[in-house]
C-alpha cells in the first residue's frame, strides 16, 4: 500500500523566504494555467478547425514559451507539476463521483493553506532535500529537518505547504500491510451532526472540550473584527492583533487533532471488529445549502469520516458498503418496511402532523417504536451481505 507521512519542518529564516516564493510561483503556474485552459476552450468553442482544445501538453508548451525573465529563477518542476494537477482537475470536473467534484477556480494568496510540489527531492541523512533553483548560492540553500523520523529512504513526488506559519511536507512511501483477522461479524454507521451512531452505541464527535475549544475560537474572531474595524488596514500591523491571531490559529490546530483523533480511533476499532461496514453515501455538499445545520456538518467532518474508513478497509482487507443517496434510512420502518412520505417524514423539528420529536421514530403502520438513530442503523445493517 502507498502511505503518506506528514511531517513538520524545521525552518530557517532563509528557507522560509524561499519557500514562500515557491509557494507563490505555484499559485501563479496555477492561475496562468487556468486562464490559459478557458482561453483556448473558448477558442475551440468559436472555431474548432483552426483551434484545438486544450489539454494538457498545449497549456504547458502555451506557458513555456511565454515565460518572463524572473520565472527563469524558480524550479520549473513548480510549472509542470501545476499544470498536470490542472490536467486531472479538469478531468475529475467531467465525473461527478467524485468527492470533491467541483469546477477547477482560481487560487488566492488569502487562502489558509499554501504550497507546491517538486519531483525532485532527496532524502539526504534523515533530512529532506529539495531542488535548489537556479538563482539561490549553495550556500543559502539548506536540507530541512523534521520533527519526527522519516519512514522512507526515497521519495518521488513530495508535497510542501505552509498553514498557520508552519511549514509541512507530505512524503508518499509505500508499506506491506497484512489483512485483519476475518471477525464475521458486520456494522452499520448512521452519521448525524455531532455523533455517529452504530450496533454498539454512539460516538461523539463534537465533546465538551472541543465546544469550550469553538467558545474561544469565536472570542478571539470577533476580538480581531473588532481590531480591524476600529483601525482597518493597520490593525495586522500591532504587536497585540498578532499575538490574538496567534491565539487563533493555535485554538483551531488543536480542534484539528482532536477531532483528527477521535476519528483515528473510531474508524480503527470499525476495522478491527468487522468485516463488512455499512455507511451512507451522503451528498455533503448539497446539504450545506442549508444554514440551519451547516456549521454543525462542517464540524462534524462526515467527509473526512468516509474518507479515513474508506483507506483503511483497502488496507485490511474490509467491505466497505456504501447506502445509496435516495436509500430513506430515517424514513423507513426497521420491522414493517413502511417508508414515511409527505407531511408523515421525520424533520429535524420532528413531525408536527403526530406531534413526535425530532429524535423519535413511530411507525404508522405497525406500532414500532425505536429512536430514530437507531432506527437508521438497522436500515442500514439490513444492506450487509
Amino acid at each position: 500500500m502507498i502511505k503518506t507521512q506528514v511531517v513538520k519542518l524545521k525552518v530557517n529564516k532563509t528557507m522560509q523566504k524561499h519557500l514562500d516564493a515557491l509557494c507563490d510561483y505555484r499559485r501563479y503556474c496555477w492561475n496562468k494555467g487556468l486562464e490559459t485552459w478557458q482561453l483556448m476552450y473558448e477558442a475551440h468553442t468559436l472555431n474548432k478547425k483552426d483551434n484545438p482544445s486544450p489539454n494538457e501538453r498545449r497549456v504547458r508548451d502555451e506557458l513555456v514559451a511565454n515565460k518572463a525573465d524572473w520565472q527563469y529563477d524558480l524550479s520549473a518542476r513548480c510549472l509542470q507539476l501545476a499544470v498536470k494537477d490542472l490536467a486531472n482537475a479538469w478531468k475529475n470536473f467531467f465525473d461527478k463521483a467524485q468527492p470533491d467534484w467541483g469546477k477547477p477556480r482560481f487560487r488566492s494568496k488569502k487562502a489558509p493553506r499554501q504550497g507546491f510540489k517538486t519531483d525532485r527531492a532527496k532524502i539526504v541523512n534523515g533530512k529532506l532535500r529539495l531542488d535548489r533553483p537556479r538563482n539561490i548560492s549553495r550556500d543559502s540553500w539548506f536540507d530541512l529537518a523534521s520533527y519526527e523520523a522519516l519512514k522512507m529512504d526515497e521519495v518521488k513526488v513530495v508535497s510542501i505547504f505552509k498553514e498557520k506559519d508552519s511549514y509541512y511536507a507530505a512524503l508518499p512511501y509505500e508499506e506491506e500491510i497484512s489483512a485483519k483477522t476475518k471477525t464475521h461479524q458486520k456494522t452499520a454507521v448512521d452519521i448525524n451532526v455531532g455523533h455517529f451512531n452504530y450496533t454498539e452505541g454512539q460516538i461523539i464527535v463534537l465533546p465538551a472540550k472541543l465546544q469550550k475549544l469553538y467558545r474561544r475560537i469565536k472570542h478571539y474572531q470577533r476580538m480581531l473584527a473588532r481590531k480591524r474595524k476600529v483601525n482597518d488596514k493597520l490593525a495586522a500591523k500591532s504587536n497585540n492583533y498578532f499575538a490574538v491571531r496567534t491565539k487563533l490559529q493555535r485554538d483551531y490546530r488543536r480542534v484539528a487533532n482532536v477531532q483528527n483523533d477521535l476519528l483515528q480511533e473510531f474508524t480503527t476499532k470499525l476495522v478491527n471488529d468487522y468485516d463488512q461496514i455499512v455507511i451512507e453515501d451522503l451528498a455533503v455538499k448539497q446539504m450545506m445549502m442549508t444554514h440551519v445545520a451547516s456549521k454543525g456538518m462542517q464540524r462534524s467532518l462526515f467527509g473526512k469520516f468516509r474518507q479515513i474508513l474508506t483507506y483503511k478497509c483497502d488496507w485490511y482487507g474490509k467491505e466497505l458498503i456504501l447506502a445509496d443517496k435516495t436509500y430513506p434510512s430515517t424514513q423507513k420502518c426497521a420491522q414493517c418496511g413502511y417508508v414515511k412520505k409527505g407531511d408523515e417524514k421525520i424533520t429535524l423539528q420532528g413531525n408536527k402532523k403526530h406531534g413526535t420529536r425530532h429524535n423519535e421514530y413511530i411507525c404508522y403502520e405497525c406500532g414500532y417504536k425505536n429512536d430514530r438513530d437507531e432506527n437508521a442503523v438497522l436500515n442500514l445493517l439490513a444492506l450487509a451481505k
